[in-house]
């Protein structure tokens, strides 16, 4: 079997996982490959159909709690299976505050700054494909809109490989977007 084939087909009302990040959710639509899942905090997430897996539903039957019971008063032990994630690292993040990018701002004009602040979100967007790095936040602040109008501009020139959205609001508050990068195998 190749890799990323998926035994079952997914459908609506399936429970989900996605393999390279923390998320969770119950699939609500399925357009072609592409497969929208609400998240267990109700938000609608879109991801390729190779990049989520099933969760199957797990009940313990009674004469497996009877069995585990007298094996513990036996003095038993059962090995247990170790479930580690290995991508449960928090997003890549990017400041793109001008301070955090040069120590030293001079006679630069708006325009000057403004493209100092895309060529760095431009060199980090590379870099974490190359790297198959899966999300990450730029930080961008709130001000007029201006740069934020700029980075949207620029990932929509990557649309085929990602998807965009506003970061989490209790940590970043509107001054953050989120980046989703399509990892293919």
């Amino acid at each position: 079997m190749r890799p990323g084939k998926i035994l079952k087909k997914m459908k609506i009302g399936d429970r989900v996982e996605v393999l390279d990040d923390t998320v969770s959710g119950v699939v609500v639509a399925i357009n072609g490959d592409r497969i929208t899942i609400e998240t267990e905090d109700g938000f609608p997430m879109h991801y390729k159909e190779n990049e989520l897996v099933m969760i199957k539903d797990l009940t313990i039957k009674q004469d497996e709690i009877d069995r585990a019971i007298k094996d513990k008063k036996a003095g038993i032990k059962k090995k247990r299976k170790s479930f580690k994630r290995r991508f449960r690292q928090p997003p890549m993040e990017v400041d793109l505050h001008i301070q955090e990018l040069t120590p030293h701002v001079g006679n630069r004009s708006d325009f000057q700054l403004l493209n100092l602040q895309l060529d760095a979100a431009r060199r980090q967007l590379e870099f974490a494909i190359d790297k198959h790095i899966s999300r990450v936040v730029f930080i961008h602040g709130v001000g007029k809109g201006v740069l934020r109008a700029e980075l949207e501009t620029l990932f929509r020139r990557y649309e085929d490989q990602l998807e965009f959205y506003d970061a989490d609001f209790k940590k970043y508050g509107r001054g953050a977007t989120e980046v989703y990068i399509f990892q293919n195998s």
